[in-house]
């Protein structure tokens, strides 16, 4: 059975990931701390700490490769129309406000599926909260087990 101590902790290590807001990378160093400092005391927050740590990993992981993805379409765009023989590109560059650019199309859907993306991680980071006030395991969907 567990006391409610470890289930206090269990859910601070969750709600720590939302210090980010207030200390650089501290969606990772406020789940580290804690859990390393109590993951012998407990079964439920070790698993519970490794749970939040490998779903912070998880979600750089998928922004990163987001973010590569979105990086040639950017560079693209940004050189279309320039010369390499002759650097003279910058002369003529120009923006038509007229007519909308297929950039706009994929950097507004890439930033609306980051916003989506947000707001469904912190409802997770919520839920797995809530589950561990109730002395309940609660996995992450689409975690990476990076710590097993």
């Amino acid at each position: 059975m567990t006391d409610n101590h470890h289930k206090n902790l269990a859910t601070f290590i969750h709600l720590s990931t939302f210090s980010r807001f207030i200390i650089p990378f501290g969606n990772f160093i406020g789940p580290i701390i804690l859990w390393s400092v109590n993951k012998d005391k407990s079964e439920f927050v070790d698993k519970h700490g490794k749970q939040a740590i490998n779903f912070q990993i998880s979600i750089l992981l998928y922004a990163i490769i987001i973010g590569t993805i979105s990086v040639p379409f950017f560079i693209f765009k940004l050189f279309d129309g320039l010369d390499v023989i002759d650097f003279h590109g910058f002369h003529n560059f120009h923006i038509n406000v007229g007519e909308p650019s297929p950039l706009l199309y994929i950097g507004g859907g890439l930033g609306a599926l980051a916003v989506i993306a947000f707001i469904i991680e912190l409802a997770l980071i919520v839920k797995a909260s809530l589950m561990a006030r109730d002395g309940k395991m609660y996995n992450y969907p689409l975690t990476i087990n990076f710590l097993k």
